[in-house]
């Protein structure tokens, strides 16, 4: 990978770091989280999920963080959607991307959307026509969880997951991510199978999604990044996680990530201090919650001297 080349960083932690936390956030709290990405330079953030109240009484406001979202000038804001309905709450919220999950485990499929993976892909193809028939600009993504394998299934074919990005980009999709939803994946195994997804996908396999159950988080993300991607998600804090992942620790920390590739000269935008003044008001926000990550402890070192990635 050249190093010139930018890479995004998308910070999840509002919608993958909350809805793993039985706590409520108020609002307010979340705008003023949401503000602080903001200011350190996150120009892609994950606000929320129009999943059911019932469900997910964490995210219940998500219409109200996206629209605080577009009041921050140059800020693309995603939210999760798990179906159609969904679907049409962030059209009508006017978020800039709706991002489906896709579980290439069948049995996570089963308990985390209760439907097959190829039920999954079929429902791409009904929110591609709902959004096309509404006149939406709103972009359409889907993320392929345990592409890595998966803790109640175990192993995840390859062969199946390549086929499973092939369909969902036939279903209409317009972008689509891999993500290491329980922490099984090494770094071999990582550049194997983006390489074999970006033969299908081409420059529509637009993300990595890593999570740090077992410490691998940043080894998969540079394994990523030689394959050529050049957009990763993030959490601040390193929270967030999967319900079917016990003892998971969470997503890679967006801070860990600025600093993976600020170390290489690989540039973000991301400003470090601002990150960690972030990580200090979280603690207080979540207070209890464990936080994870590495770089906050010792600081970053003397050879990386400038604040901004």
């Amino acid at each position: 990978m050249n190093t010139d080349t930018p890479v995004i960083l998308r910070d999840t932690s509002l919608r993958d770091g909350l809805q793993s936390l039985a706590r409520t956030v108020p609002t307010e709290v979340k705008r003023q989280w949401l503000r602080a990405l903001f200011d350190a330079g996150l120009r892609e953030v994950e606000v929320g999920s129009f999943v059911p109240a019932r469900l997910l009484p964490q995210l219940a406001d998500t219409a109200e963080i996206v629209a605080t979202a577009r009041e921050l000038p140059g800020l693309v804001c995603s939210v999760l959607v798990p179906n159609v309905r969904g679907a049409q709450a962030a059209i009508d919220a006017g978020a800039a991307w709706m991002l489906l999950p896709l579980s290439a485990s069948h049995a996570h499929s089963l308990a985390n959307l209760r439907k097959t993976p190829d039920d999954a892909v079929a429902e791409v193809g009904r929110i591609r026509a709902l959004r096309d028939a509404a006149g939406s600009r709103c972009g359409i993504e889907v993320g392929i969880s345990t592409a890595f394998g998966c803790t109640i299934q175990g192993a995840v074919s390859e062969d199946e997951v390549v086929r499973l990005v092939a369909a969902v980009l036939d279903a209409g999709a317009e972008r689509v991510g891999l993500a290491d939803t329980v922490g099984y994946a090494d770094p071999l195994q990582v550049a194997r199978l983006f390489e074999r997804c970006l033969a299908v996908a081409g420059d529509r396999l637009a993300c990595g999604h890593f999570h740090d159950t077992r410490g691998l988080g940043l080894a998969n993300t540079y394994a990523a990044w030689q394959a050529g991607i050049s957009r990763f998600d993030g959490c601040v804090g390193g929270i967030g996680g999967c319900p079917h992942a016990p003892g998971a620790s969470g997503n890679v920390a967006t801070e860990d990530l600025a600093y993976l590739f600020a170390s290489m000269g690989v540039p973000t935008g991301l400003d470090f201090k601002a990150l960690m003044a972030l990580r200090v008001r979280l603690g207080s926000w979540l207070e209890g919650e464990p936080l994870h990550g590495s770089i906050w402890r010792a600081g970053l070192p003397r050879t990386l001297a400038g604040a901004t990635a």
